[in-house]
């Protein structure tokens, strides 16, 4: 096709990410696809990277998602170092066409900031857009800066000033699950980093109420070891004592982890997680907010696993009540429908979402590609 686009996927995680990064999975599932399609793709990230790419801009080597929540005046630069790094690169490679977009408020703010300098770019927004209110209701791309959505429950959430720049809706696909001989185990589980919006303690005082096991899989402050934020915290550390997602897990989710009917065994990965997943009844989704995208629930029902989630955001569209799954109102609610998934069929939870395939995702992103170009001329 004769086109390079430098994919910006931040400073967060490495792509692919060792274990939980919705947003660099999306990368790393997409970027090999836009290869396959002739696409020259320039990765920004950080030095840790493995994804195959045409070049890097690696501004920042060490991944630093540990603190993205920390204060703002402690991690302000970090995105921005990053941004300055793309800058550089866009300056410096003029055969760069186009600037695909992952990072939250500072990519889309920089890029703009370029004005005529900067090439055109698509930001892909990955999150809830009533969380950045005073810049998405304001901001204005000048036609040098557009968005996709990845839902269409996202988008309706979205000022009126964003909407009329979002260029299209392309929902989150995942690629085939591998073939693994895994038998279907009792427990259920929860795939998600520790915080209060991923609603891991409703899930487990569902489960004891139930009498169902819950295995909850995923990274604290970034910390994927339990045994390490044990140690770090006995050693006295301070910042990560007050981050907001150790204090959940202290504070409410710690005292209903019993080690047998719910465990928190850290962050997965690889064959780890696979397994985890495929030999799950059901992945739990208790949300305390409107997910826009939800990759861990797709990658559920591509594996015959069911879903019981909080109707909010994006999982009415994924979770189809009875059928692939639960939409639960209420813990109550949680607890009943654990007893019922018997009731749900593997094979339709796997026809839910085969349609639509990382192939299908890519040939819609070169579309919009193509629209992003011809409006910026």
């Amino acid at each position: 096709m004769g086109l390079t686009v430098l994919f910006n996927a931040g400073p967060w995680l490495p792509v692919p990410p060792l274990g939980y990064g919705g947003i660099e999975t999306v990368v790393a599932t997409l970027v090999p696809e836009l290869r396959r399609a002739g696409v020259r793709v320039i990765l920004a990230t950080v030095g840790s990277s493995t994804l195959e790419a045409d070049g890097y801009v690696r501004p920042i080597e060490e991944p630093r998602f540990a603190s993205v929540a920390a204060p703002y005046n402690q991690v302000s630069g970090i995105a921005h170092a990053h941004m300055h790094g793309v800058v550089a690169a866009l300056r410096d490679d003029p055969s760069i066409d186009l600037v695909h977009d992952h990072l939250e408020v500072v990519g889309p703010a920089v890029l703009a900031a370029m004005g005529d300098a900067a090439v055109p770019s698509l930001q892909t927004l990955h999150w809830d857009l009533g969380k950045h209110a005073d810049f998405y209701s304001s901001f204005d791309g000048r036609g040098r800066v557009r968005f996709a959505a990845v839902s269409e429950s996202q988008l309706d959430r979205a000022p009126t000033q964003l909407r009329t720049q979002t260029v299209g809706v392309v929902p989150l696909a995942v690629p085939e699950p591998p073939a693994m001989a895994v038998e279907r185990g009792e427990h259920v589980l929860v795939l998600a980093r520790i915080t209060a919006d991923k609603g891991q303690d409703i899930a487990a005082r569902a489960c004891r109420r139930a009498g169902v096991p819950l295995v909850i899989a995923g990274p604290v402050a970034g910390i994927d070891s339990p045994a390490d934020l044990e140690r770090r915290l006995a050693d006295g550390d301070q910042g990560l004592a007050h981050h907001p997602d150790v204090r959940f897990y202290l504070d409410r989710l710690e005292p209903l982890v019993d080690g047998t009917q719910v465990q928190w065994i850290g962050g997965v990965s690889g064959d780890d997680k696979e397994r985890l997943l495929q030999s799950a009844r059901a992945l739990l989704a208790p949300l305390r907010w409107a997910e826009p995208g939800a990759t861990g629930v797709v990658e559920a029902l591509g594996r015959g696993v069911p879903v019981i989630g909080t109707p909010l955001g994006v999982i009415p569209s994924l979770v189809e009540h009875g059928v692939t799954g639960y939409l639960a109102q209420s813990e109550d609610e949680f607890a009943s429908y654990l007893h019922q998934l018997d009731e749900i069929d593997p094979a339709a939870c796997r026809a839910a979402v085969s349609a639509w395939t990382p192939e299908q995702m890519t040939r819609r992103y070169l579309d919009l590609y193509d629209k992003v170009l011809e409006e910026a001329g």
